[in-house]
């Protein structure tokens, strides 16, 4: 995990309302508290996969072929992969009869929202960080996705 990795835990955790979020992985730990109360509270431990679960669409070699093609396309043509800061069900629409609130190929701005992520409930909001283009969405709507999971590539120029 990355120091832009936490900040972001740190960003979710203080929009999300919750009071404390533990993390543990075999090498790190991070616990991560805010002065307010929570808005909500959890019974069950909320754990985390630091290595995402494929696609059932896509069986697991193609998807590291596609996520490897995407990686090197990254650093070669300066493209931004926007991952899943939290656990949950990704939905392109804020509601069935609603449109989707980006479309590939189309253009965002920072501050736009991109996709919900349904947790325990609750519907978070997944505003985008960079201006640019959707080149590639990753994820089919209403599929379940993992913390740090790719959901889009973004062209920033």
């Amino acid at each position: 995990m990355n120091i832009k990795e936490i900040q972001q835990l740190i960003k979710f955790v203080s929009k999300s309302g919750v009071s404390e979020v533990k993390i543990e992985l075999k090498d790190l730990k991070i616990s991560v508290k805010t002065g307010s109360t929570p808005k909500v509270v959890h019974s069950e431990p909320l754990l985390v996969n630091p290595h995402p679960i494929p696609q059932a669409s896509l069986d697991q070699d193609e998807e590291s072929q596609n996520l490897s093609d995407y990686e090197i396309t990254n650093k070669e043509d300066n493209l931004i992969i926007i991952k899943s800061p939290i656990i949950g069900t990704f939905y392109r629409k804020p509601s069935p009869d609603k449109p989707n609130f980006v479309e590939l190929g189309g253009s965002i701005s920072e501050g736009d929202i991109l996709c919900v992520v349904e947790a325990m409930k609750l519907f978070n909001e997944i505003e985008s960080e960079y201006s640019g283009k959707i080149v590639k969405i990753l994820v089919e709507n209403a599929s379940p996705v993992e913390f740090d999971q790719p959901l889009f590539i973004v062209d920033p120029s």
